[in-house]
């Protein structure tokens, strides 16, 4: 199979992923936008007959003071990853990117490993013997993904360090989603443990709203998301990058970003931002008060967001990152726990992939990230 590859137009590239079930909200071309001080631009492979097949944005960053650039292509390229003849879709890319001025590429396959079920994470995190998720036995094994690993390594990619939860710029190995296809509201719902359920009912029974917002109503998403932050210690991001993805995506699709708001007598106690892109529904960023805990707000919410994603279609929601430990003095274990009360799949994905075009400019960039 003969592929070209060059520079497409975000029209080009747009069209291409909505010809598609899904995608990452990542490979959409308004992240480039998102990701302001980025760099960016739109690939596209192309097959014989001169028909669009395979796409993927890449974002540049480039390094203090020398016109080189590290190439980041999150959650993507969008291709087919279980080709027998993958290096056919990745020399070409390579040898763009290097041309680009790349001297380091780095991407994440969007191909899942393993999946675990949430009886089986259960029963692990029961059991004194088992640390990680790794040490329970898989519900699900996907052995052309470990196929795909091998073709990586043979060319020369490296397997980035692990990502954990993917907090920080680098995205999630492990990853909690709740099933959708061929399955019914009640199913699901059914599926939730029994203090997810009766906290949904807590909730109604204590009037708690849930309530979609607008841009106007992001200040407000910030108020609650800063007082998370402090809660959590992590560093918030400001405003605007909100203000700037909901213009970018929602300018793309004005369905692509979503705002909602769980509120009881008035108060907003909870909040979280919803991506969709096809069949591929993502609780993205949530927020919380330190008050109103007791009402539940934040099941209410997610049911409502659940309810949500269902409606529009979606095989999966995608409650995103998770840490892989399962030990409860972890200070991640919370919120494995949180979201394995959804009843769905813990998954891990392939990771994130590195190809050094400059061997001595990727080490020293490897020596400047660990020293942030």
């Amino acid at each position: 199979m003969s592929l070209t590859l060059r520079t497409i137009s975000r029209e080009q590239h747009l069209a291409y992923i909505q010809s598609l079930p899904s995608a990452s909200h990542m490979q959409v071309p308004a992240w480039a936008d998102v990701k302001a001080e980025w760099r960016s631009e739109s690939l596209g492979w192309f097959d014989k007959s001169g028909e669009l097949v395979g796409a993927g944005l890449v974002l540049y960053r480039q390094l203090p003071k020398i016109k080189r650039y590290l190439a980041y292509l999150p959650e993507g390229p969008v291709i087919n990853w279980f080709t027998p003849n993958l290096n056919d879709w990745l020399e070409p890319m390579l040898a763009h990117l290097k041309h680009q001025g790349a001297f380091s590429v780095k991407m994440g396959p969007p191909v899942i490993i393993r999946r675990w079920e949430a009886t089986s994470i259960k029963a692990g995190i029961q059991n004194p013997d088992v640390k990680r998720l790794r040490d329970i036995e898989a519900d699900f094994i996907e052995p052309r993904a470990f196929e795909v690993a091998d073709k990586l390594r043979r060319m020369g990619w490296q397997q980035g360090e692990d990502g954990g939860a993917g907090f920080g710029d680098v995205q999630p190995r492990y990853v909690y989603q709740v099933p959708l296809a061929n399955r019914s509201l009640e199913e699901v719902h059914k599926n939730f443990n029994q203090l997810w359920r009766r906290n949904i009912k807590k909730a109604e029974k204590a009037g708690v709203e849930v309530v979609q917002g607008g841009y106007q109503d992001l200040e407000e998403w910030q108020r609650l998301y800063e007082i998370t932050a402090v809660r959590d210690h992590f560093r918030p991001r400001p405003l605007s990058y909100f203000q700037r993805m909901w213009t970018a995506l929602n300018t793309e699709d004005p369905n692509r970003m979503r705002l909602y708001f769980a509120r009881h007598d008035g108060v907003n106690l909870s909040a979280a931002t919803m991506l969709i892109v096809g069949g591929h529904v993502w609780y993205s960023y949530g927020a919380s008060d330190n008050i109103g805990r007791e009402v539940r707000p934040s099941n209410a919410m997610q049911w409502r967001m659940l309810r949500d994603a269902y409606a529009l279609g979606a095989t999966v929601y995608d409650l995103r990152g998770i840490s892989d430990s399962l030990d409860e003095t972890d200070h991640l274990f919370g919120l494995i726990q949180f979201k394995v009360g959804t009843g769905g799949q813990a998954a891990e994905y392939l990771g994130e992939w590195d190809f050094p075009l400059n061997k001595l400019l990727h080490k020293a960039l490897d020596i400047y990230m660990s020293r942030r």
